[in-house]
């Protein structure tokens, strides 16, 4: 099985998508992960840049997150998912509902998602994030047991922010919950925060050590399960993702030279 790295569009939004996509190729990254644009022909002059770069596409919606009324979330979900998935990305990775949604309504949204995903025949996996359906172990594994087909996008660091810890004392939890997952956002968090100042400093070993550990574990799951192919994103964001100094709001490290770091060490962790 052959790890692929995607390059994340966010904290890049400002560069043209030329300048972008040629940043993400000249670094190394097989390919990028970003939300596409909702008119037509902006979202296929994307499409066309990023396959002529020889890159793959991993699209993302992300976007009703502006959608707190449950109406509204599932008309933009619709609209968002059906936009992503006709530029033919390898697989859409969604924020799907909110914690605060009933598990009714939630499950309305994954049937939703479900069904544009036949459509188009195009997987959609969705994120585990704080304040999505899936943003503590608690809210999440009612819907494992009752969706076994349910797939994910592993971004532990956000329960690791949620439950103050490791997850050293869910051991449970992940034997649920790593089986399901289809993608990874490889970003280290830490027990007060989805983001350590920086991946290898020493003070961070032992949040790259936990990742690492369930990064691993996802690998031996996905290889065991015959999977040719297992896509994952460094996905260190900008700030207030990235620490800032006070005063200043200068951050304390760049968040792309973090995701190129991390790319280099999940090549040599998984694809040698």
């Amino acid at each position: 099985m052959r790890v692929l790295i995607f390059a994340p569009h966010w904290g890049s939004n400002h560069l043209a998508p030329q300048a972008f996509i040629d940043k993400a190729a000249a670094a190394g990254f097989d390919g990028v992960e970003l939300s596409l644009p909702l008119n037509a022909a902006e979202r296929d002059d994307w499409t066309r840049r990023v396959a002529g770069a020889g890159l793959g596409l991993i699209a993302q919606q992300w976007e009703t997150v502006f959608h707190p009324g449950f109406d509204a979330h599932k008309a933009a979900l619709a609209e968002l998912l059906n936009n992503a998935c006709a530029a033919r990305p390898l697989l859409v990775n969604s924020h799907t509902g909110k914690d605060f949604y009933s598990p009714r309504q939630n499950l309305e949204l994954i049937a939703l998602a479900d069904a544009i995903a036949r459509e188009h025949g195009v997987p959609i996996v969705h994120e585990i994030h704080r304040s999505r359906f899936s943003g503590h172990p608690m809210l999440l594994l009612p819907y494992l047991a009752r969706l076994p087909d349910l797939a994910l996008t592993a971004d532990l660091s956000h329960w690791c922010c949620a439950c103050e810890s490791l997850l050293e004392d869910q051991p449970e939890t992940l034997a649920a919950t790593l089986p399901r997952v289809r993608h990874l956002h490889a970003r280290v968090g830490h027990a007060q925060g989805p983001q350590v100042a920086d991946f290898r400093a020493p003070e961070a070993a032992g949040a790259l050590a936990a990742h690492l550990a369930w990064w691993d574990r996802v690998v031996e799951l996905r290889r065991a399960a015959g999977a040719a192919t297992l896509t994952m994103t460094p996905e260190f964001g900008p700030a207030p993702y990235t620490q800032t100094l006070p005063y200043t709001g200068q951050p304390v490290t760049d968040a792309w030279e973090q995701n190129v770091a991390m790319a280099a060490l999940l090549r040599e962790r998984y694809n040698r």
